[in-house]
């Protein structure tokens, strides 16, 4: 089986921010991921990570833009000075927590002059990057995230050869990968030499695995096939208490 993590932006969201983490330690839980930590002090964090011996996977950037302004997205034209200064922020926060992968978001979009601008972004993002840091491109399905640029598999593999870092890989999540093709068990083989990083959730409502349509057995036997030793994100919604519905974890 796969090395299990817990997203806490999506697990345990009853509990306040900080019991999140004891929690999945209770639940046997070794690792988890926040999207967007940056309204909690780090050092809240880390001591929240250290007693309970937690390893955190993952964060998202941009985060909020406290001054009201748009967030640095790095598909929007004339938005790169706010990217830089997004990055570097997600940059410190990650550095800080100890987590190794930085989810790029994309933001809205379409057509060359956003590939253009987010394939820009990128290389610059990925020349400053701190060594042992990973940025990640994850596709999301338009249903949930009407407009969002990186939508789809095709591009982000495109955007990851054009920029052509060691740094930069793909994002794969179950969930959206099912709904955006209808094949979340092909598109990770597809997509597997590109894979930095794993999430899982089952469609087409982000329910918990084995709740949905994907074949998680057969998914979670192709991951272990395919040598990936990273983490596997549990980044779903829970249909009642969290607790309850860890099965898919047996």
């Amino acid at each position: 089986m796969p090395r299990f993590a817990a997203n806490l932006t999506h697990l345990w969201a009853e509990l306040p921010y900080l019991d999140r983490f004891d929690a999945a330690a209770e639940a046997g839980f070794e690792a988890v991921e926040v999207l967007f930590p940056y309204d909690v002090p780090a050092p809240e964090t880390q001591k929240a990570l250290r007693r309970n011996g937690l390893q955190m996977v993952l964060l998202n950037a941009p985060g909020p833009n406290y001054t009201g302004g748009a967030r640095g997205f790095a598909a929007q034209p004339g938005g790169e000075r706010r990217f830089d200064y997004d990055m570097r922020r997600a940059t410190r926060y990650a550095q800080a927590l100890g987590a190794g992968i930085i989810h790029v978001m994309s933001g809205d979009g379409s057509g060359p002059e956003a590939r253009a601008t987010m394939i820009d972004n990128l290389r610059r993002a990925t020349d400053n990057l701190p060594e042992g840091l990973c940025l990640t491109l994850e596709p999301l399905n338009v249903g949930i995230n009407p407009g969002y640029f990186m939508s789809d598999f095709n591009l982000a593999a495109d955007i990851i050869d054009a920029v052509d870092a060691p740094n930069l890989g793909l994002q794969y999540d179950s969930y959206h990968a099912q709904v955006i093709t209808g094949d979340a068990l092909g598109t990770f083989q597809a997509m597997r030499p590109l894979i930095r990083h794993i999430q899982i959730g089952d469609a087409p409502d982000r329910c918990p695995p084995g709740k949905g349509e994907i074949d998680f057995p057969a998914l979670f036997d192709a991951i272990d096939a395919s040598g990936y030793d990273g983490w596997v994100s549990a980044e779903y919604t829970p249909a009642a208490r969290t607790e309850s519905g860890l099965a898919w974890m047996r």
